[in-house]
């Protein structure tokens, strides 16, 4: 199970600086590249910068790469600069749920904080793979989950880079060692510090895949979130879920609040509709909710985290003008 693929030493050689085929062979990568630095940053446009950043480096210093290594490893190289030059004197990105203790349904929404503070969604098109091991694919899922990417934000940056690089990518000690300019021992090292610090997360394990239950369990949230029948609604959760609401700080725990909230300060969103997508290897939506003119108007990407038959979390990203062009949702909805 790795996202390791081997490359053609011999085929890359042949590749003249400039051409098309050099661009070609580079926009191949993108996929993957676009995942670890996402994993690294923990925004979808920061990776997107990373990654073309990247691509533009090895464009541009082609002609001095003479094949010495692979030239997915050698991408990898520059990518892991690119992120690590980017995450010098930078805060760490986080969820509500890791920097304050849940509110009641009753406390002060309290000022937005700026979007470096947040773990941001990312489209499952812009990171997974179309094709391949469908256990690869699985790992992928689960490797860009919102709490997982958050987990990693915990870990200094070059350790994150070797947890990255070791346990997801399955890269051998050698290679992360080479790649890093360090010895084995200190990857090794940093690898056991990274994994103790992930221990001591209480990171969940891997969710199961999507299967025909969890399907009518999501098609049973859309039908009671629309109809805003919170008795419905709240059934669905479970009794310890999280609602959650970048880029402010509150969140709430348990649906006493959530339904407390959702008929109070979030009233205004009776009568919103539903578009699917996916994000972060997890169920998401699109919520439109009732604007003027009798129209639609975006209001979150909700992404939902499910387990064991119930939806255990929803975080509701509410920077519509950035996140909606990004998962390709229309700016607005017709009732």
């Amino acid at each position: 199970m790795t996202e390791l693929a081997t490359s053609n030493d011999e085929a890359e050689n042949t590749i003249a600086p400039g051409s098309g085929e050099l661009e070609s062979r580079l926009e191949e990568h993108r996929a993957e590249l676009t995942a670890y630095c996402y994993r690294m940053l923990g925004a979808a446009f920061e990776a997107e910068d990373a990654v073309q950043e990247t691509l533009l480096r090895a464009w541009r210093s082609f002609d001095r790469f003479e094949g010495r290594a692979a030239l997915r490893s050698w991408l990898y190289r520059i990518a892991t600069n690119v992120c690590l030059d980017m995450l010098k004197g930078t805060q760490r990105r986080a969820r509500p749920m890791d920097l304050a203790d849940p509110k009641t349904a009753d406390a002060p929404l309290g000022d937005a904080l700026p979007e470096a503070t947040w773990i941001g969604p990312i489209p499952d098109g812009s990171v997974l793979p179309e094709d391949g091991d469908p256990a690869d694919v699985a790992v992928s899922r689960d490797t860009i989950r919102l709490a997982f990417v958050a987990a990693l934000q915990h870990l200094p940056a070059r350790q994150r880079a070797v947890l990255i690089l070791r346990e997801v990518l399955r890269w051998k000690a050698t290679e992360v060692a080479e790649l890093l300019d360090t010895t084995v021992a200190s990857v090794n090292s940093a690898l056991q510090r990274a994994r103790s610090t992930l221990a001591a997360s209480n990171l969940a394990t891997s969710p199961p895949s999507l299967d025909h239950a969890e399907r009518a369990l999501l098609a049973r949230y859309v039908d009671a979130f629309e109809r805003y029948d919170l008795d419905s609604l709240t059934s669905l959760l479970h009794e310890d879920a999280t609602w959650s609401m970048p880029p402010y700080e509150l969140w709430l725990r348990g649906h006493a609040d959530i339904r407390k909230w959702c008929l109070g300060p979030g009233i205004g969103c009776n009568g919103s509709r539903l578009v699917p997508t996916t994000a972060n290897g997890a169920p998401a939506f699109g919520q439109y909710k009732p604007g003027p003119g009798g129209s639609l108007a975006p209001w979150s990407l909700q992404v939902l985290e499910v387990s064991a038959g119930r939806i255990t979390g929803i975080i509701f990203f509410l920077d519509t003008a950035s996140v909606f062009p990004l998962f390709g949702l229309p700016p607005r909805l017709e009732r």
